[in-house]
């Protein structure tokens, strides 16, 4: 009876380790095809490349889009992403005695391709290339006595001629819902003719975001 006892109890423990390991291979997604959206903000500047005398502050912007994780096997994977996102600056100083504030905001589609490395089911890290096309940029000047603003569209055809730069981050898991945080750095501008420059003032952003994930 007491061997009955033990070999039911063996029995029990077994098919529940089984169980486990099945409910947990159902919420590991990582070999599985999936596409998301995602929406947030970036907290943006501007680096001198010259390193001259400029100062700038962060500012606020908007980011949304879509993102598609194509796997390569459990542990890798390409995620590239299409993103609408706000860069940019703002300033204040001193003008012949009055005070000013400056703020420039840079409206950007923005293409990440980056590589994920999954060393969890809960969290991903990524990195990679992005390319940014330059949408609009909009100025804003203000000073006691009045306020300026400047609004220009940009309309390009010529899909070599954007801002080469890198991104880098992590995603964390919960299921569908996703917490994503980035950082990334423009590194040059292709001019759309096979030539290439180094901007003087470069886009340098942290993003945060909160995206669903769709999957069968």
């Amino acid at each position: 009876m007491k061997n009955k006892s033990i070999i039911t109890a063996l029995f029990l423990s077994c098919a529940a380790i089984v169980n486990a390991q099945e409910s947990s291979n159902e919420t590991d997604n990582r070999e599985k095809l999936q596409f998301g959206i995602k929406a947030g903000l970036n907290y943006s500047n501007v680096y001198d490349e010259n390193s001259e005398d400029f100062r700038a502050d962060a500012k606020f912007g908007a980011a949304a889009g879509v993102s598609l994780a194509i796997p390569f096997g459990k542990y890798l994977g390409l995620q590239p992403e299409a993103l609408f996102s706000q860069k940019g600056f703002k300033g204040s100083g001193m003008m012949l005695g009055n005070e000013y504030s400056f703020t420039r905001t840079t409206t950007y589609i923005d293409f990440p391709l980056q590589l994920a490395f999954k060393p969890s089911e809960f969290f991903t890290l990524f990195a990679g290339p992005q390319y940014s096309y330059l949408l609009s940029q909009r100025d804003v000047f203000t000073n006691t006595s009045t306020s300026f603003i400047q609004e220009n569209e940009f309309k390009n055809d010529n899909i070599r001629k954007n801002v080469f730069g890198a991104v880098g981050g992590l995603d964390i898991n919960l299921k569908h819902i996703t917490l994503g945080a980035r950082v990334g750095c423009d590194l040059q501008n292709n001019n759309g003719d096979g030539t290439s420059s180094t901007p003087r003032y470069k886009n340098v952003w942290f993003q945060g975001t909160v995206g669903y994930a769709f999957y069968k």
